[in-house]
């Protein structure tokens, strides 16, 4: 039986593939070249018995990241996302491993060296590393993808957002001294739950002021939202006789413009530093989180501000879910821990207990009441 031999301080390994062809590796530790020589002994032996698809050997991270960027990535809305963390993170750690040596050891090195991210910006990374494996297993380039567990995010507890109805009248009389499309777009922020591609990509077709319904059917200037999906939002009082007025002075396809025509983008000043500027003005203080400072609202918790309004004024969780867009109630019931009479219906639900139960927890003596009435 074939074992690992010496090879200059490391251990090789030799075996003949399924095809026919002599292959060869060299490990660090002999036990490693022991297991890996027994892997592969077992996938030839089962390809040939028709037990086992033939894995393509010799592909690396390298090409997976060239595959995907060609293929996948422009399938993709966040295209762009997926460059940034490919090039910046995932090339780096991966790029000339090969797939079949990519395991959980150098999954688990690579999240020591990405700690310093916060945990959702982390999380991204690993769905994105997650996703390009998978593919690689579909073109036959990897056997399975290893067990690669993503960090548990805390959301309710990083929650921004305007806190109280002053706190919201604060920040909309903060915007008085910006330009009137600004001003009209943070209030559809605050009142709608919408996002900022969202409420970039409105045009009057979408309002419905008889029905009193947005219909949001694209992000920025694409063709789809977030999600792909069509939803509806009320147009609730504070708003309804804003945009009757805007409607007025600014005719045209699109709600919202930049003052030389064009629709607003993820980069546009509007949803950056026009903000930054009004946050500042209301007074608002910055926030540390994950070790560093942050403006107190960003244009995304103005929908958390939405949200979380809505619950705690007594709003129904489910109508939330639809108004957001949420495909599930647990993204939804996320707020719901704010809602005023959220367990009001809860506080009899369980049977009364014993006397003795009661007498017991607040340490006297245990008296039944026959007990009792003996010595009266």
């Amino acid at each position: 039986m074939a074992k690992p031999t010496n090879h200059r301080d490391k251990w090789r390994i030799r075996w003949i593939d399924h095809a026919g062809k002599r292959q060869s590796e060299v490990y660090d530790r002999y036990k490693d070249a022991e297991q890996a020589l027994r892997r592969h002994q077992i996938e030839v032996h089962e390809i040939r018995c028709g037990e086992r698809v033939p894995v393509a050997r010799g592909k690396s991270f390298n090409d997976m990241c060239d595959y995907w960027l060609a293929t996948r990535a422009k399938e993709k809305r966040s295209e762009k996302d997926d460059h940034s963390i490919i090039r910046c993170h995932l090339r780096p750690a991966f790029g000339g491993i090969q797939l079949s040596r990519l395991d959980v050891s150098l999954v688990d090195r690579f999240k020591g060296n990405q700690a310093h991210l916060a945990p959702h910006t982390f999380a991204n990374h690993l769905t994105l590393l997650i996703s390009m494996l998978n593919a690689a297993v579909e073109l036959g380039w990897l056997r399975k993808v290893p067990r690669i567990k993503k960090p548990k995010i805390a959301v309710a507890e990083d929650y921004a957002y305007l806190k109280t109805t002053d706190e919201i009248e604060r920040f909309l009389k903060a915007t008085d001294h910006e330009d009137e499309p600004v001003r009209i777009m943070y209030r559809l922020g605050v009142y709608t739950g919408m996002r900022a591609g969202e409420l970039a990509g409105l045009q009057w077709r979408d309002v419905d002021f008889p029905r009193r319904i947005v219909t949001v059917r694209r992000s920025y200037d694409r063709e789809t939202t977030k999600n792909g999906r069509i939803r509806r939002v009320p147009i609730l009082d504070p708003v309804l006789p804003v945009l009757k007025a805007w409607k007025l002075r600014h005719p045209g396809t699109w709600l919202f413009t930049k003052q030389r025509g064009g629709v607003f983008q993820p980069s546009s000043r509007v949803f950056q530093e026009v903000l930054h500027r009004v946050v500042e003005r209301a007074g608002f203080e910055s926030r540390w989180v994950h070790g560093k400072w942050r403006w107190y609202i960003t244009f995304h918790d103005l929908r958390h501000t939405f949200a979380l309004h809505w619950v705690m004024s007594g709003g129904d969780v489910f109508k939330l879910q639809k108004i957001l867009g949420h495909q599930s109630i647990e993204m939804t019931m996320r707020y719901a821990h704010l809602a005023p009479h959220a367990f009001a219906d809860d506080y009899g639900r369980l049977p009364e207990m014993n006397g003795q139960f009661v007498s017991g927890a607040l340490g006297e003596k245990a008296i039944k009441p026959r007990e009792r009435r003996s010595h009266v």
